[in-house]
């Protein structure tokens, strides 16, 4: 089974329309579920790869009053190589999570350390839920249309992830007494 790389994100996002090494790294960053960095270096060392093994072509651009720009598009060796990806078996879900490691060993603590590392823990799930609701709508720009039921619906599925931690939470006081 193969691993998600950027390079299988970038071809994606390049399924939808040509785009600039620029215009990938901000949609990459802004994105709720792309999970890379979004940074110089990983973005054009995967298109380097992808234009060597043909999945992507580029184009370079002049512009009077800016710098040319280069702007990739995706092959139909690209879009097979990521239809390929697609339709390989889904891995099973990762949850690892340091605080868990962090909370074995918990009971070293005394009850109002605990309660500040739950707090201290509540209060960044709390916050990592803001900044997504905060991009609702982001990822749609990349994929209008037939996907766009797709990107409301995994957005959701990350917003219910850390509805669920804070309820996991709450449980997790409650059998501590801690509340």
């Amino acid at each position: 089974m193969e691993l998600i790389s950027i390079n299988h994100a970038i071809l994606g996002l390049l399924s939808h329309k040509p785009m600039t090494g620029y215009d990938l790294k901000k949609l990459i960053q802004e994105s709720s579920f792309l999970y890379w960095s979004g940074n110089n270096n990983q973005i054009y060392k995967a298109l380097v790869e992808l234009l060597n093994a043909g999945f992507v072509t580029n184009e370079v651009r002049h512009q009077d009053s800016s710098p040319s720009k280069k702007i990739y598009t995706v092959t139909s060796a690209g879009l097979a190589e990521l239809r390929k990806w697609v339709a390989a078996p889904p891995e099973p879900p990762e949850f690892k999570k340091t605080f868990l490691i962090q909370l074995a060993w918990a009971d070293l603590l005394n009850p109002d350390e605990l309660n500040a590392l739950l707090a201290g823990y509540e209060q960044e799930v709390r916050t990592q839920l803001l900044l997504l609701k905060g991009q609702a709508g982001s990822d749609h720009d990349v994929n209008e249309g037939k996907g766009i039921t797709l990107w409301k619906l995994i957005h959701s599925n990350l917003i219910s992830t850390y509805n669920n931690e804070l309820t996991w939470l709450a449980e997790l006081r409650h059998e501590l007494g801690l509340t």
